[in-house]
Formats: C-alpha cells, sequence, structure tokens
C-alpha cells in the first residue's frame, strides 16, 4: 500500500484531507505540530481523529514560533480578532512562516518513510487570504520539493496534495459528512476554551458552512447548550 504523510492539525479541513487519504487507497501517516499556539485543544483533537480515522503511526512534533510571535495565534499580548473577514486584508492569526515550515518536516518524514504523497488540508477561498493556502504557493513548494531531495533527484518527490484548496467550506463540510469524519471532535477554534466561542473568524467560517450543509447540530452554539 502506497504511503502518505497528512498534517493533521485536529480542524475540520485537516480531518476530512486525512480521510480522503484514505479513501484514496494511502496508508496514513499523521503529522500535528504544538507550534506555540495559545492552547492544546486542537492537538488533542488530532489524536481522537487519528484514532477514530485508525491512523496507526501519528507524530506530534515541537517547533515554538511563539519566541518570536508575529500572530495572534502564537502571541496572547494580542488580541484574536472577533469582526469578521475583512477583503484584502490579511489577518493577524497568520503565523509567518509556519506552512513553509510544515511542509520542509513533512518532506523529510515522507522521505524517511518511503511515502509517495503529502495530503495538506490548505484551503484558499474562505481562509482570509493567507498567502501560504494559494495553490501558486504549493506549486513553488513541489519544484523545492524535487530539487532539494533524495527522492527528489532520483525522480519520486512526494507529491503535494490539496483537496481542498479551491472548496468552499461549505463543500468541504459536505465532503467530510460524506466520509464518515467524527465533524464534533474537530477543533477549529482560536481560543482554548472549553467549548468553541462562536465569534472568531474560524468559527464564524465553520458554523455558516454547517447551518447551509444543514447541520446546525455541530455548529459552536450546539456545541455550548
Amino acid at each position: 500500500m502506497n504511503k502518505a504523510v497528512v498534517l493533521l492539525s485536529g480542524g475540520l479541513d485537516s480531518a476530512t484531507t486525512a480521510a480522503i487519504a484514505i479513501a484514496e487507497g494511502y496508508e496514513v501517516i499523521a503529522l500535528s505540530f504544538y507550534y506555540g499556539q495559545r492552547h492544546q485543544k486542537e492537538l488533542q483533537a488530532a489524536q481522537k481523529i487519528a484514532q477514530t480515522l485508525g491512523i496507526k503511526e501519528h507524530f506530534v512534533t515541537e517547533i515554538n514560533l511563539s519566541q518570536w510571535g508575529g500572530s495572534s495565534l502564537t502571541d496572547k499580548s494580542m488580541t484574536i480578532p472577533q469582526d469578521g473577514i475583512e477583503p484584502d486584508v490579511i489577518p493577524s492569526t497568520y503565523v509567518p512562516g509556519r506552512n513553509t515550515v510544515f511542509i520542509a518536516i513533512a518532506l523529510s518524514l515522507a522521505e524517511a518513510k518511503n511515502a509517495q504523497a503529502i495530503y495538506l488540508g490548505i484551503n484558499a477561498v474562505d481562509y482570509s487570504g493567507y498567502p501560504d493556502c494559494r495553490p501558486e504557493y504549493l506549486q513553488a513548494y513541489q519544484q523545492l520539493a524535487q530539487l532539494a531531495s533524495k527522492a527528489g533527484v532520483e525522480g519520486h518527490a512526494p507529491q503535494l496534495v490539496a483537496p481542498l484548496v479551491k472548496d468552499s467550506k461549505v463543500d468541504i463540510v459536505r465532503r467530510a459528512l460524506e466520509l464518515n469524519v467524527p465533524v464534533a471532535d474537530t477543533w477549529s477554534c482560536y481560543q482554548g476554551s472549553e467549548t468553541p466561542c462562536g465569534l472568531c473568524d474560524s468559527c464564524r467560517i465553520r458554523d455558516q458552512a454547517l447551518i447551509e450543509a444543514g447541520r446546525e447540530d455541530l455548529t459552536s452554539n450546539a456545541v455550548k447548550k
């Protein structure tokens, strides 16, 4: 069976991506990061999702990006935005270099484990214009993968696969439900309270999509009740 490394954050998108990789016949190796984010709720969710999906190998790696801050997700002196997405404005929740660092580690793991693909849950439609969630970013990184590794020089660099990159959030929710992803166990909220805040950009986008998909029972307000 071919292998795929999946970046598993614990959120809805990454969980759906893992389920897609499994459905496409890959033996999935999950990779999660503690990068100095405000809380570890998403890592707890990632571990639960990996177990539910039957993923046997799950690596959790620490890379402390909070040492230099630059994002409201890693610097607690900054405020998590709650006013909704502003067009053409990259929000403070963007973490400098995060995906570039994560994919580099994923490439190392994939080469060491002889994995043929790296699956990423990035999305260019709903996620506030993050520069490292665009198709052209992935294309450039694929070139790096081919140039910077033994596997690439030998002509079989792992392929970077982003099956949700052009999907709307409601499309992602529908795919998750079709694949029996444990949506209730995923964590997308930027805050670290016992229940999702329902106010941050991530909660707003997720909740609206769930409502449009007819699953209001899984929104933040439903969880709180």
